[in-house]
This record gives structure tokens, sequence and C-alpha cells, in this order.
């Protein structure tokens, strides 16, 4: 389900990084093997593909379809992508695909990743935009404050949307050392059969809402996600679920 709300994105990200055959590409917040897989497919068998992410487990779910897959040009390393232990000039490409809105500090992260870029290297990432453009988390995320007691994130503060408002993404680019920055809107419905399947899935992937209200009980937590349900069948309709969403897709040069 998740590649397909966001396989499009994925490709036109790694369009703008510019991946070619033979390439050493690094993906940062690689999550269970996407996109590093479609970056591995790319750069092909003398290529190399180095997927980094905080958790152990989910890089050694992304080892295991990477090579279920048979990419022998696929690693993985538990890595902070605010604090990359990789050497300077090493990758042809740095890739990340929303991830910088959750690290604590995104400038940090960028100067990081354009440090391990060769010369002529590109960066390429995907962040949520504004939440009034994607109510797929937005709507649940406001239940979800209310029966947590949650006051409204504050501006800066890492989640989903932090680095969406108008000029940020570009901004930080810039101030990173980047040059040539583009950023533009990539809309990412999120369909599905019905709201009770969408809900499903965000129970089971978006693990940042079950964050906000791990503190509450277990039956707290049910009649919260029962509500979101509900009011999410609002995005029904004849032929099916779709609730909107939308991406920010920046690239730049080193």
């Amino acid at each position: 389900m998740l590649d397909r709300w966001y396989g499009e994105v994925t490709r036109l990200m790694l369009d703008s990084a510019g991946i070619r055959p033979g390439q050493r590409i690094l993906d940062i917040a690689a999550g269970a093997g996407e996109p590093a897989i479609s970056a591995a497919e790319r750069v092909g068998p003398d290529g190399y593909v180095l997927a980094t992410d905080l958790s152990e487990g989910i890089v050694a779910l992304a080892q295991e379809e990477a090579h279920g897959r048979g990419l022998r040009q696929v690693h993985t390393r538990v890595m902070d992508g605010e604090r990359l232990d990789l050497p300077d000039a090493t990758f042809d490409a740095v890739i990340c695909r929303l991830g910088l809105m959750y690290m604590p500090h995104p400038l940090d992260a960028l100067r990081e990743w354009r440090r391990v870029l060769s010369a002529d290297g590109r960066v390429a990432l995907v962040v949520f935009s504004t939440p009034d453009r994607n109510d797929w988390g937005a709507v649940p995320a406001a239940i979800i404050r209310r029966h947590a007691g949650l006051a409204a994130p504050v501006p800066g503060q890492p989640g989903p949307f932090s680095l969406g408002a108008p000029g940020r993404l570009d901004a930080l680019l810039r101030e990173a050392g980047f040059e040539f920055p583009v950023v533009r809107a990539v809309p990412v419905p999120h369909r599905a059969t019905r709201a009770e399947q969408f809900v499903q899935v965000a129970r089971e992937a978006f693990g940042g809402l079950n964050a906000m209200m791990a503190h509450l009980p277990e039956a707290a937590q049910r009649a919260a996600w029962d509500e979101i349900a509900l009011d999410m069948r609002r995005f029904e309709s004849a032929s099916g679920f779709e609730v909107g969403g939308e991406c920010l897709l920046a690239s730049a040069s080193k």
C-alpha cells in the first residue's frame, strides 16, 4: 500500500537525483527497503547503494528484502542521518524519502549529506508539505491530540509537516551550501478500498501517530482509532476511498 501511495514521488525523486548505472548512492532514513531497492535497480550490479536508518530492525528488513531480490549491490548500516560515519566525497547522490522532517537538526543533516557527495553530486529528497494539503495525516493527528491532551506542534518542531512551509526547504538547502535548489509540489493521494483499510495501514505504518498517544491506556488508544475510522469515512465515495496528500520534492547540486 505504501509503495502504491508513494511510488510515483519516489520515481520522480530518483529522476531528480540523476541516478545512473554504476553510481554510488546513499539512502538516508531508508526504512524497510524503499527507495534503496529502486535506486539499486537503476545503478545495476556495478553500482553501490548504502541504505541507512536509525533502527537496527528496519535496516535488517531492508537487507533481507534487497537480497531476496538478488540485489547484492545494496548494503545497509545503522546510522544517524545527522552524523554520518562516512568519508568525504564518496557518493554520487544522496536520497531521502520522508525522513528529513523528523530530524531535530535538518540543517546539520543537509550539511553532512553535502559533505559526503562527490564534486558533481546531487541530493534529492521528499517531505510532506502543509497540514491543509495532507488530510491523510492532519485529520488523524488532530483527533489523537484531543484524546491525548496534546498541544498543537510548535513551529520548527520535528514532525511530518515541519518542513512544508513555502520557502523553508529551499532556504535550508541554500544555507547548507547546495546550489541550484529546485522544490516542487507533488500530489500523493492516499487511496484504499474503504476508510477502515486506510486506518489499518495507518496504524501499522505511521509510527508517529501511535507515538503521540503511547502514554494512554490501550482502551483510550482504541477509542481514538475508532473515532479516526469513523471520521475518515467522509473521504469514501462510490469509487472507493481517497484522502488528499501532497509532498515537496527537492533537489540540488553540490
